[in-house]
């Protein structure tokens, strides 16, 4: 089973998506399995004729007897998720950046997204996606597909409170700042980015540290550049997201590529 990541090619949409993640069925039946990690993007999928499984923490994907479309929508991963693919498939996964989702939808909170996701042609673009062979074709039908939902949303305040949460600023203080309280934080936070304030910043001081490990030459030095108290912080929040120490995650996991797994 073969993985490619491609940033947006389009300008407006390279704003708002990371990117897409396509995958290539092939003729071997080796089963595949990896540990998935926490992060705050809103990640769409389709895939296509399998049956899918899946609770807190586990997604097992199996190939389906009859044609079918299966879409997924996650907007809070909050814990390390095993994904399990007893057969090589076709599927699509695009990462919306924080917010960037409600720029191509009509939807005004997390919550709301999925079902409108469901109700809309997206099902349909992605049926047409991955019945195309030729790979720039397919980015070619996603692209025009996202830049025809595009509309460009009023998000003044969420997009504040987003860039706030990547100082050394506290909740409270963060609050103070915007003349709103703590809880009006929280409420937005909860609203646009699926979490509260403390859990959306726990998760984006982990992912920091992924892009930012190799320049760092020890976990101090990675606590301190990336917001943690210490470096009992840092463990301590690694294991709870990773599941292992820091130490063995840096020495299993390549954080130079995009797909951020642990093969299991």
């Amino acid at each position: 089973m073969k993985v490619t990541f491609y940033q947006p090619a389009h300008p407006v949409l390279k704003e708002y998506i990371e990117g897409y993640y396509f995958i290539e069925k092939d003729d071997s039946q080796k089963p595949i399995k990896y540990l998935t990690f926490p992060d705050n993007y809103f990640i769409v999928s389709a895939c296509e004729n399998v049956c899918v499984k899946q609770d807190k923490g586990w997604v097992e994907i199996t190939r389906s007897q009859s044609e079918n479309i299966t879409v997924d929508f996650v907007f809070r991963c909050s814990v390390p998720t095993e994904i399990f693919y007893r057969q090589s498939v076709r599927e699509i996964t695009m990462y919306f950046k924080p917010l960037g989702v409600y720029h191509f939808f009509s939807a005004d909170k997390s919550q709301d997204l999925e079902q409108e996701i469901h109700l809309s042609d997206f099902t349909d673009i992605m049926n047409t996606v991955l019945k195309e062979s030729d790979r720039a074709i397919q980015i070619e039908i996603l692209e025009n597909y996202w830049l025809s939902k595009f509309q460009k949303k009023d998000l003044a305040l969420a997009y504040t409170l987003l860039e706030d949460f990547e100082t050394e600023l506290s909740i409270e203080a963060i609050a103070a700042k915007n003349t709103i309280t703590r809880q009006y934080v929280n409420k937005i936070s909860r609203r646009y980015l699926g979490k509260p304030a403390s859990e959306f910043r726990k998760i984006q001081r982990f992912r920091n540290v992924l892009i930012s490990n190799k320049k760092s030459r020890n976990l101090t030095e990675l606590s301190y550049e990336n917001l943690f108290y210490d470096q009992s912080h840092l463990i301590k929040d690694f294991k709870e997201l990773t599941r292992i120490s820091p130490g063995k995650f840096f020495e299993h996991v390549d954080t130079e590529k995009n797909n951020i797994w642990l093969f299991i």
